[in-house]
Order: structure tokens, then sequence, then C-alpha cells
């Protein structure tokens, strides 16, 4: 059973054929998708995705592309959104997508600093697991969950130093690896692949986004999609020396125990 750890299957990519896209990673051997949200306004999109397709899992937060466009109003409707899921016949499994990405040009970071703050406060408070978005930003992530600390999660599409996966690693989380993966040319995160702990690796595809070296275009703008996760895992086993099937078999394991889906 493959666990894609990080699909925005509610994204408009998927408006024209969703349905085909999820009957093609069922095919796939993909039975379980976790579906972040990126901002308020696509709560409603996620939930009906995952309450449309089986094995879908729903997690909620405030990207941090996206918190110039959002309110502190915003981080209170999140709260008391997760407070009515939890209640609910499909809860949030964890808040997510989270996090600092100082790659994009013109970035606040103090604003994304506070949006990351306080969700993280929204998850120790509810014990959630989060999923992290740190894009040349690891160190910085890591020192506000040194203050804020959470009870484990998820450091999506990981690429950072071995010495920053293993401070992850020690706070209960798992590192993502993904489309980034299959690139013969992305030398250190083959190396982080081939020789962190598995226990500490989940798979993702990240789609629409990070679309493996297959489907690579000229204009980059290759579709990615959660069927792909099954070639990716044949690179992780290839890359570890390891069956496919045991690749497949462990780190669905360890997304469901980063999760929380095992307690």
């Amino acid at each position: 059973m493959l666990f894609d750890t990080h699909c925005h299957l509610d994204a408009s990519e998927f408006d024209p054929d969703r349905p085909a896209v999820v009957a093609a990673a069922r095919n796939a051997g993909v039975d379980q998708i976790l579906v972040p949200a990126v901002a308020v306004a696509n709560f409603a999109a996620v939930r009906a995705c995952c309450a449309h397709y089986a094995g879908c899992l729903p997690a909620y937060g405030i990207h941090p592309l996206y918190v110039e466009s959002s309110s502190d109003d915003d981080l209170a409707v999140l709260r008391r959104h997760l407070g009515h899921e939890m209640e609910g016949e499909l809860p949030a499994l964890a808040i997510g997508e989270i996090g600092l990405d100082f790659f994009a040009p013109g970035v606040d970071v103090d604003r994304q600093a506070h949006f990351l703050r306080e969700q993280l406060r929204i998850a120790a408070d509810l014990n959630l697991p989060v999923v992290l978005h740190v894009r040349r930003a690891i160190d910085a992530v890591l020192g506000q969950l040194r203050a804020t600390p959470v009870c484990g999660g998820i450091a999506h599409a990981f690429n950072g130093s071995r010495e920053q996966a293993e401070h992850f690693i020690k706070r209960g989380f798992c590192l993502g690896f993904g489309g980034a993966m299959t690139y013969p040319g992305s030398s250190r995160i083959r190396r982080l692949a081939a020789t962190l702990p598995i226990e500490s690796i989940v798979l993702e595809t990240d789609a629409p986004d990070i679309a493996p070296a297959w489907l690579e275009r000229e204009d980059g703008r290759a579709r990615n999609t959660p069927g792909q996760l099954f070639r990716i895992a044949e690179v992780l086993a290839e890359l570890r020396g390891a069956a496919v099937t045991n690749i497949i078999e462990v780190t669905a394991g360890n997304a469901r125990r980063c999760l929380r889906m095992t307690e």
C-alpha cells in the first residue's frame, strides 16, 4: 500500500480529470493520500476531495506563500475549523501545509514567522502533527520548533543537510522524498535518501508540482500526479538497494506513525 504524504488533489490543475487521476493512482497502488490545504479559502475544497475519494485524508493550514493574503482572523478560523472537524467523520490528520519559504522573492519573513508560530501553537494545543514547508528555511523552521515543540509530523520536500535531518528526526518528524530525488543531478537528496534510517523516510509527490525526471518538459510545466508514486518508490528502492515491496511497506508505516494514525 503506497501512501502519498503530500498531494494537492484539490488544485485547479486537476479540475478537468480529477476522477481519472485518482483512479490512475489507485491502479498504481496508492491507497492513501494526504491532501494539505494552503489557505482558509481552500479548506472546503480539501474537505470535499477527501469526502468524495476514499483514502484521501485532510490537513488544514496556511502556507507561508499565502500569509500575505491571510489575516489573523484566518488563524482563528483555522482553530475553530480544526475543532469542528475533529468531532466529525473526517477529522484533520495534521496542520499543514505550514512553514517558511525564503526562496520566493520579496517575501515578508516576519509575517511568515508569525503565522508559523501561531499555527505551531494551535498544533501543540490540539496535539496534532504538522506538515512543514521548509524551502531555503530549514534552520529557521527548526528554531521555531525549539520554541514551540509539537508532537512531530513531516518535513515536506526535504533538501537539507544530514545534521538538519537528524534534528527533525529527533523531534519525531519523518522526511518527505519525492520527484526531486529522481533526478541524477540531485546528489545531496539522493545521498540522504540512500543513507538516512529508512524509518525516517516517507514518500510524496507534491502533485501537481515537483514532477519526477521522466515527466520533465522543456517549459517546466509538466503536471505531476499521485499515480507517479510507484515509480518514485522504485527510485528509492534502487538508491537503497532494497526491494520495492519493502520500501512501500515501510514508508507507508512510517507515514501512519508520524501522522499518529496508529494510536
